[in-house]
């Protein structure tokens, strides 16, 4: 037997924050278990937001939005914070409630960000790929937050030019779905869900720049916010 390199890819490292110590625990383990590797486990925003500074290997974290000290804001105050020093690490952030202005600011921090209730922290699969997606520069919006949004949209974004078939490939965008997922879903091919995408991000006016965040601006657009 002939010793060699190993050519298998690092599992990807993560960190997690949440004060409730048994809820910490449990998505850790729901991570190991689907093949992530737990590199800390914090219980307030400071300390995550140090563990990432000192870690540059990091490529994703998990938040709860409301933490100590005053379980108000402290998870997106840690993503906006991350993102205006020019961090791209992947933030998945938690949230007990269904709050359209949380989400969108979410959104607004633009790719590489998810928000998910915390309801789903059940699912192991949705939690796990929701972190994995994150990690690769994705974005992820709750199913139920994405009803939400859509339901109390602002008129200030006309969707009249939609056709339904673009409202519907742009909902599963919002859920952070990718070309493919959409093309499942929708039981469409590839080409049509891409040329689809073509006229959503043309129709709403969305400038030419890195694809991901093609994505997020098209959506926060959908969801009546402008950018």
């Amino acid at each position: 037997m002939v010793a060699g390199n190993s050519t298998e890819p690092r599992s990807l490292r993560v960190a997690v924050a949440d004060d409730a110590v048994l809820l910490r625990e449990g998505i850790g383990q729901i991570l190991r278990a689907g093949g992530l590797d737990i590199v800390a486990s914090v219980d307030t925003a400071e300390e995550l937001l140090a563990v990432v500074e000192a870690d540059a290997d990091i490529d994703a974290v998990v938040l709860d939005i409301k933490m100590p000290p005053t379980h108000t804001d402290e998870g997106l105050r840690a993503l906006e914070q991350l993102r205006a020093s020019g961090s791209s690490v992947g933030v998945l952030l938690l949230s007990m409630y269904t709050t359209a202005s949380y989400a969108i600011r979410a959104m607004s921090a633009g790719s590489g960000t998810g928000y998910l209730l915390k309801d789903r922290v059940a699912d192991a699969d949705t939690l796990v790929n929701a972190v994995r997606s994150v990690a690769a520069g994705g974005s992820v919006v709750d199913p139920e937050v994405v009803q939400l949004l859509v339901s109390a949209r602002s008129a200030r974004v006309s969707l009249d030019t939609l056709s339904a078939r673009e409202r519907d490939v742009i909902r599963l965008m919002a859920e952070g779905k990718s070309n493919a997922g959409i093309a499942a879903d929708l039981h469409l091919s590839l080409r049509t869900v891409e040329s689809h995408i073509g006229h959503i991000m043309s129709k709403l006016d969305v400038e030419d720049s890195a694809e991901g965040h093609r994505r997020v601006l098209a959506v926060l657009r959908f969801l009546g916010r402008d950018v």
